[in-house]
């Protein structure tokens, strides 16, 4: 932390208690990499005006590198100059009380050529300069740090899948016992979903967008200044050069529509991962899966014998504040009053630990995911003690074979009683059924163990599972 602070002083538990979660953004959404992004920006754009061969202003291949190393080597120590000269309390310069304009004084001072520095910055409003950079952190940090963590889920979610593709499973609709399942298909349909809420998050960094098009939109300064230049050309040029996809119509701001759509894709992936969260919470809670301890671990101050199901709920509190800041985003930045007001500027501020709110959740779900293991007895003794949901399967064969009052009947025998094997042999014994004598004895032999359809082939139609197991 800055000013040698403790972590246990930190304001925000991302930066003191999860900082070893978090850590892996700071690259991508702290003050000083937004800082180094605006650099990057202004530099990259002094470079692209280089090229236009209208212009006075020329650089030769070794200044070229010289500029880019100012932003490729960006240091702490460039970030608290740059905040300094905002501040105040350097070269006996005033405060600048603003941030980008507080880039353009530090590049001029790191640059010291009184020929190449009116062309800083030269016609752009700070807005040109801060969506540009916003997007290129979010984009880097959501590609090298949110989607290799969903990318390990949903690989943990292809191997359980895989290994209990035919362990059967009381599955639970309403809460209460219901057609059987395998624990292998219900991991598959989470790790499926997965797959494709990545697919979109991926889309939707690909369809970030920037704007280069000065104070209101309208390249006004620029075509003033230099007429003779194709400015939106220019500005598609610059922009689809730093992997954005440009905009050409914008006020001020970047109407930021692009980001609500990432938002609402991360937001997507967050709700699968929450519903997996509470599943496996309630596995947890009811015995089917059990959880390895780790060396000196303590599940409860007062009962020994606890291993509580803590990253699970870790996650899940994680992910439901991500979720929220994410709809609160995206909300936020897509409005804007007439051309351009700053009640974006603090909110965008937080992106960063909202991206970080994910990070965590996302970690520690992969972490409890690691834990756990099937108690195959324990399900195994379920599906014996419920063979109530055999009904489904006896009432629609009698369907097949013309009885009409097959779900009737079966309702009469089960519904809200406890049903035995016994029951059941009682109904196929009744003589009305005039069930064929092989008929008989398939549904008098089936257990609910047994009952799971084509759970098992549904996962292992998974091409043995590629599908989820992408890792290229």
């Amino acid at each position: 932390m800055t000013d040698d602070r403790s972590s246990l002083e930190a304001v925000s538990p991302l930066d003191g208690r999860y900082a070893r979660y978090t850590g892996a953004l700071v690259s991508y959404v702290s003050e000083a990499a937004l800082v180094r992004a605006r650099a990057r920006v202004e530099v990259e754009y002094l470079l692209a005006l280089a090229d236009c061969e209208s212009l006075s202003l020329e650089l030769a291949a070794g200044e070229r590198e010289s500029l880019q190393g100012i932003y490729e080597d960006f240091s702490v120590a460039d970030a608290r100059r740059i905040k300094r000269i905002e501040t105040g309390g350097t070269d006996g310069r005033a405060a600048t009380n603003h941030d980008v304009k507080a880039i353009e004084y530090f590049l001029r001072d790191a640059i010291e050529d009184s020929e190449i520095a009116p062309w800083i910055h030269f016609g752009l409003t700070s807005e040109d300069v801060n969506n540009l950079a916003y997007r290129l952190l979010v984009k880097e940090g959501v590609r090298e740090v949110l989607l290799p963590e969903l990318d390990a889920i949903r690989e943990r979610l292809a191997e359980l899948a895989r290994e209990n593709h035919d362990l059967s499973m009381l599955a639970r609709t309403h809460g209460q016992p219901a057609t059987p399942t395998t624990f292998g298909k219900e991991m598959a349909v989470y790790g499926t979903r997965l797959d494709d809420a990545i697919d979109r998050i991926e889309e939707s960094t690909e369809e970030l967008g920037g704007k280069l098009a000065g104070a209101s939109g309208t390249y006004a300064a620029h075509s003033v200044a230099a007429p003779e230049i194709d400015w939106r050309a220019f500005s598609r040029e610059f922009v689809e050069g730093l992997g954005l996809r440009h905009l050409p119509l914008t006020t001020q701001v970047n109407p930021c529509d692009d980001l609500a759509d990432l938002f609402a894709a991360l937001r997507g992936a967050n709700a699968i991962l929450l519903d997996l969260d509470r599943d496996a919470w309630l596995y947890v809670s009811q015995g089917y899966l059990l959880q390895s301890g780790s060396e000196g671990e303590t599940g409860s101050s007062t009962m020994p014998h606890k291993v509580n199901p803590i990253d699970f709920e870790n996650s899940e509190g994680n992910l439901e504040k991500a979720s929220s800041d994410l709809a609160f985003l995206a909300e936020t930045l897509t409005t804007s009053r007439l051309q351009r007001d700053l009640s974006d500027s603090t909110v965008k501020r937080t992106i960063g630990t909202t991206l970080a709110h994910c990070l965590v959740g996302y970690r520690k779900l992969g972490t409890g995911l690691t834990k756990i293991e099937p108690d195959a007895e324990r399900m195994a003794a379920d599906l014996e003690a419920h063979p109530e949901v055999l009904g489904e399967a006896i009432q629609t064969v009698l369907r097949r074979a013309g009885h009409t009052d097959a779900y009737e009947r079966l309702k009469d025998h089960t519904r809200g009683q406890r049903v035995t094997r016994e029951t059941l042999s009682s109904i196929l014994d009744d003589p009305d059924l005039e069930l064929d004598e092989e008929t008989r004895e398939r549904l008098g032999e089936l257990t609910p163990a047994e009952y799971t359809g084509l759970a098992s082939e549904l996962v292992d139609d998974l091409n043995d599972l590629d599908d989820l197991d992408r890792t290229d």
